[in-house]
């Protein structure tokens, strides 16, 4: 039967959320489970039974199980159960959990993406309540945030979380890993309603396409209807090179983004506060993200504790271009939506410069003044954007043209 004994999960002091479980298989003797569990009077009968289920799912009769419990919902008990099976048995079978109804939702291209969270795969105490931070986009990350040895465990781990979780209408993003591990990544994943992947490391339109191709097949196979887009993330000098063709690769590609960390690493130099070692490459990617006609994305702020540093970066990003960027921790949502929503001022501004323009044109005129500013087609299509995107967030009423409802 192969490997006679194996292990999935976390556990430690600090460990919340999670197990681990211990199996080994015997040639008789039956079901013996040892549970250490703090809510064990509680949940202990609940826990043993999805156990020995998931044991009875994969035909092992005789096998002693160890867990160690330290408040793991039943869909993370059930991931590092099947995972330490998978490790014995190498099966193909998968244990899913139920799909929540409230997860069965489609994204759409232009939706905005002002913050995305990133949560390791890998750790389900941190998923848990993600959709309640309010981000736009929460990443359940396979790649860099979880070691090499524990990648089959966290594919299965947020397999089960895409099912599970509450994301609460935040895109369901998932970061995969490169070349054929991805691919298993993208196996596990795709049949479970993701709505974007991340693309790592991306160099070159081939990779993209590659990634594209494999999900459609996936797609094809297992009947699945939901259009999955896709965000590569340049991080090397040759990305940044190629960055037009990697936006224009695929239908697919809704946005672009930059990863400063990997970027910097590989100019040889350090990541400054002030960002001058990348504003060339960080404006050529808003470029061509701008003239593929997708969003550009900016890398996250290291710092998760530096409230003002943010913020400046926000309005940095902004001016440059930028129509979002990532997250480390919760607490950064809240700065990062505001500074890319538009502000007051520029709402009325653009509410002022539309209307204007609309009188004119009227009364066959092609420009018009505000103060002492001429306003022609283009401030105009900027205003216009500047309202939409201020609809789209709620910050205006749609009928805002009638006097009663303008901002004041």
């Amino acid at each position: 039967m192969g490997i006679k004994q194996a292990t999935a999960g976390n556990a430690g002091p600090k460990v919340r959320s999670d197990c681990e479980i211990s199996i080994e298989i015997r040639q008789k003797g039956g079901i013996v489970i040892d549970l250490k569990s703090k809510v064990k009077t509680l949940y202990g009968v609940s826990i043993i039974n999805l156990c020995k289920e998931v044991l009875d799912f994969f035909k092992i009769r005789n096998a002693a199980l160890t867990i160690n419990d330290s408040g793991a919902l039943p869909f993370v008990i059930a991931a590092r159960m099947e995972a330490a099976v998978r490790n014995l048995s190498l099966t193909d079978l998968e244990f899913l959990p139920p799909m929540l109804r409230e997860n069965m939702y489609s994204t759409f291209a232009d939706r905005t993406r002002f913050s995305r969270l990133y949560l390791p795969g890998n750790n389900p105490g941190l998923m848990i309540n993600a959709g309640l931070h309010s981000g736009h986009g929460i990443i359940l990350d396979l790649e860099d945030s979880v070691s090499p040895e524990r990648k089959d465990e966290a594919r299965i781990l947020v397999r089960n979380a895409l099912r599970q979780i509450d994301f609460r209408g935040a895109e369901r993003m998932v970061r995969i890993n490169q070349g054929e591990m991805g691919l298993m990544d993208l196996k596990c994943i795709i049949p479970h309603n993701v709505n974007l992947v991340l693309i790592p490391k991306c160099e070159n339109a081939l990779h993209v396409k590659q990634v594209d191709a494999w999900i459609s097949e996936i797609r094809k196979r297992d009947k699945i209807r939901n259009s999955t887009f896709l965000m590569p993330i340049v991080e090397s000098a040759l990305g940044i090179e190629n960055c037009f063709d990697i936006a224009k690769a695929s239908g697919n590609v809704v946005a672009i983004a930059i990863g400063l960390e990997d970027f910097t690493a590989d100019l040889g130099v350090q990541r400054t506060r002030e960002g001058t070692e990348s504003l060339y490459a960080r404006s050529r990617l808003v470029i061509a993200a701008k003239a593929a006609g997708i969003q550009s994305i900016d890398s996250l702020f290291s710092d998760g504790g530096d409230m003002d540093g943010l913020k400046q970066y926000v309005l940095t990003s902004r001016a440059l271009g930028f129509e979002g960027m990532g997250c480390i921790h919760p607490r950064q949502i809240r700065f990062i939506n505001e500074g890319y929503a538009p502000n007051k001022t520029e709402i009325e501004r653009s509410m002022k410069i539309v209307l204007a323009f609309e009188e004119a044109s009227k009364n066959g005129l092609g420009v018009v003044a505000i103060g002492t500013k001429m306003i022609d087609a283009p401030v105009v299509a900027r205003a216009r954007r500047t309202i939409e995107m201020a609809e789209k967030l709620g910050l205006v009423p749609g009928n805002w043209r009638e006097p009663a409802t303008h901002l004041r």
